[in-house]
């Protein structure tokens, strides 16, 4: 059977309408089938629509995604509270403990987001991981830095990540790997993304669910969920009218 293969991590200047279309366009050539676009927050439903009509041209199937880089837990709360209900894929970019976690603990959170290359300013450790264990939010992990990043740096976020992933597995907290790139030029094609994880030491298989399996269920779920005949987990209308 044929993977059908996801990237959750483009993110090009929305303003930049070729930029957008020319990432959109060289992931459908690389062979993805789902990206998702990391708006803003404020942004508007039209704005939206354009990138969307960019993806339908290119055959790709856009999910809409938002970045949200709190500076509080209570700032987080507010974030979540406005745009749950308007976006299919929600991450948190942790630049605090604080921050990353009311992350890891709150259900309305799809993914754990860890930017920086300091070791002391990345927060996924056991306390982190039990949390987003039993929220069920996914650590996601940018490949964008092992191809800019050269020498000293590389290997110290590289060993950062080892650790992570170790952490992840030993919780079961699922793990999503994404390009997080503006520039397609440093895009690679889902094998290639997958490969690169055995430098932080997933197998091929837990590698190819990064790319695949586990950003499609978070994807598939959230749809579910923001679908009008959701009701409750397991529960939805499969027909309305007077005699149900």
């Amino acid at each position: 059977m044929k993977k059908v293969f996801a990237d959750l991590h483009l993110c090009p200047s929305l303003k930049e309408f070729e930029q957008t279309a020319r990432l959109v366009g060289k992931a459908a050539v690389l062979g993805y089938h789902l990206i998702a676009v990391a708006f803003q927050a404020s942004s508007k439903a039209e704005e939206i629509e354009k990138v969307q009509s960019i993806c339908r041209e290119k055959g790709v199937d856009l999910a809409t995604r938002v970045d949200l880089k709190p500076r509080t837990p209570k700032e987080l709360l507010g974030f979540l509270r406005r745009v749950r209900r308007k976006f299919e894929v929600v991450a948190v970019v942790c630049d605090s403990k604080n921050v990353a976690r009311q992350a890891a603990k709150d259900h309305r959170v799809d993914m754990l987001n860890f930017p920086s290359y300091d070791f002391r300013k990345r927060f996924f450790d056991i306390a982190e991981a039990e949390l987003a264990s039993n929220a069920s939010a996914a650590l996601e992990i940018d490949v964008k830095p092992l191809l800019t990043l050269e020498g000293a740096a590389r290997v110290r976020l590289l060993s950062i990540l080892r650790r992570e992933a170790a952490i992840a597995k030993n919780f079961h907290v699922p793990i999503v790997v994404s390009s997080g790139v503006q520039n397609e030029f440093l895009m690679r094609k889902p094998r290639e993304l997958a490969s690169l994880t055995q430098l932080f030491d997933l197998d091929m298989a837990e590698a190819l669910n990064a790319v695949s399996k586990t950003p499609l269920a978070i994807v598939k779920q959230n749809r579910e969920k923001l679908s009008p005949n959701f009701v409750a987990p397991g529960i939805r209308i499969v027909r309305r009218g007077e005699d149900c």
